[in-house]
């Protein structure tokens, strides 16, 4: 069997941002997006649940999902207080960002 040719590409480090320090080394600079469309409906939830819980008060997730997910929004804001906003209304998919307030 032939040996293939691998190029392994580096980057050099990038510092933390102020206040930052769990040396992951990734910083996201949008927000991230969920799209649930693919998990399957039995974990959906807990998925989003669990997503949310990882973003710090004061930043946003957009959830992608095949409908406009009024309970889920409303168990999200029981949770932590929320603002929304859709951004994608349909039909085959809808955008929402959802920010836990500070």
């Amino acid at each position: 069997m032939a040996a293939e040719n691998v190029e392994i590409l580096t980057t050099a480090p990038v510092a933390e941002p102020a206040g930052h320090s769990c040396g992951c080394g990734g910083h996201d600079e949008a927000d991230p997006v969920l799209d649930v469309r693919a998990i399957p409906h039995a974990i959906r939830h807990a998925t989003v649940f669990g997503a949310f819980e990882a973003i710090a008060p004061g930043a946003s997730l957009i959830l992608v999902a095949p409908h406009l997910p009024r309970p889920l929004l409303a168990q999200l804001a029981e949770r932590a207080p929320i603002e929304t906003e859709v951004l994608i209304d349909g039909p085959e998919a809808w955008h929402v960002k959802i920010t836990r307030v500070a």
